[in-house]
């Protein structure tokens, strides 16, 4: 005699399955897999000739993108295997039933393996999300404090902290350029790049203004205290002197110091370096580099890529292209608020998603609410 709850639970599996295939099918379609296969047969071609190294900045592009291509359709191929191997369990499984004493470890592995599979699948589709021309890109981020004062301050260490450890979960590298203290605690600003394949695209999504609420741990009586802080992020160009000349008449060029709360993350040494650029009033700052040469020719880097991404804006006549609309650094103009007390929820006002969990969200679960926000602009796209 069949069991019931063995044969809904079959039945559950199948269901899941089934849709499975069906967006790993679709998948197919809106990421281009056979336009991709030709395009890698192509680059094949081209990392196989042996002149290709003769001209260096060319070869480096096409072993790239050849690589890149390589691990995204050795990874789709290996999910339509994953598939497969599923289908053979589900097949165990049924004849298991059919021999009237169900198999619920095989069951148990057959679960475990869909659940498995929709991670792999969410993360096909999350690809699909990173459509810019910038999205694969590693990521220049800086952090502002705002309105708060102390706590404002201690809060922007606090997502320094938060942007790091996601970082981390990514397998993302982290490089501090600039970490500026706090008058008592905390950050008046931080510049770190974030390293990784997609960093760029990820990070796009939490540009603007962050607020906290919280019973502040500066305040004698213990009082609810809000304050913000501001993200903003632009895309590392390999050579962005392609798309920008700078004038050195055009720059100041200051030499400091690093000290104080950013300690832990720079070089405390008279190298540090500060360039101004007089037409746009852009300021970048690096202090982490062991020479003043390579603190300058870094802050060089981040500068370029901020005129470029500026002049990028401008070209396209759609200031929130890819520089975003900058809200002021107070109320009203947030994207995320955090609250710790009186009660406890992280929410997003763009796209309305929301989590009670705040510890983790501080810890550096980000993806959900990333993704949310990049489904919203493609949509609106």
């Amino acid at each position: 005699m069949a069991d019931p709850k063995a044969e809904n639970a079959l039945r559950d599996a199948l269901a899941s399955l089934e849709d499975l295939e069906a967006r790993w099918a679709a998948a197919r379609e809106y990421l281009k897999i056979d336009l991709r296969r030709s395009r890698h047969e192509e680059l094949a071609q081209q990392v196989a000739d042996p002149n290709l190294w003769e001209d260096q900045d060319h070869a480096r592009e096409v072993t790239t993108e050849f690589g890149r291509l390589t691990n995204d359709l050795e990874s789709f191929d290996a999910l339509r295997n994953d598939l497969d191997d599923c289908k053979v369990l589900v097949d165990f499984s049924r004849e298991s039933l059919q021999s009237g004493e169900p198999d619920w470890s095989l069951l148990d592995e057959l679960f475990a393996t869909v659940a498995e599979l929709e991670g792999k699948i969410v993360a096909l589709e999350t690809q699909s999300l990173f459509s810019g021309p910038y999205d694969e890109n590693d990521a220049i981020v800086e952090l502002h404090a705002g309105a708060g004062g102390t706590d404002a301050q201690d809060w922007t260490e606090m997502l320094l902290r938060m942007y790091t450890r996601w970082a981390e979960r990514r397998g993302f590298g982290v490089e501090f350029d600039e970490v500026t203290e706090g008058q008592e605690a905390g950050l008046l600003s931080a510049t770190f790049i974030i390293k990784g394949r997609f960093a760029y695209g990820w990070l796009c999504a939490e540009r603007g203004v962050h607020r906290l609420v919280r019973i502040s741990p500066f305040d004698s009586q213990a009082r609810r205290q809000t304050s913000f802080a501001s993200l903003d992020v632009t895309p590392l160009l390999d050579d962005s002197s392609a798309e920008v000349e700078i004038d050195e008449k055009d720059l100041r060029v200051d030499t400091y110091r690093s000290s104080g709360a950013g300690g832990q993350h720079v070089n405390k040494t008279d190298s540090a370096i500060r360039i101004t650029h007089l037409p746009t009033n852009i300021v970048v700052s690096c202090q982490n580099e062991r020479s003043q040469h390579q603190n300058r020719a870094r802050a060089m880097q981040i500068l370029e890529a901020k005129l470029a991404e500026r002049a990028r804006a401008i070209r396209q006549a759609e200031m929130d292209a890819l520089s975003g609309n900058r809200a002021d650094n107070a109320w009203g103009s947030q994207i995320r608020s955090y609250v710790q007390a009186p009660y406890q929820l992280v929410k997003d006002h763009r796209t309305d998603h929301e989590t009670g969990n705040v510890e983790s969200v501080l810890d550096g679960d980000l993806d959900e609410f990333m993704q949310a926000e990049l489904r919203r602009q493609r949509a609106r796209e």
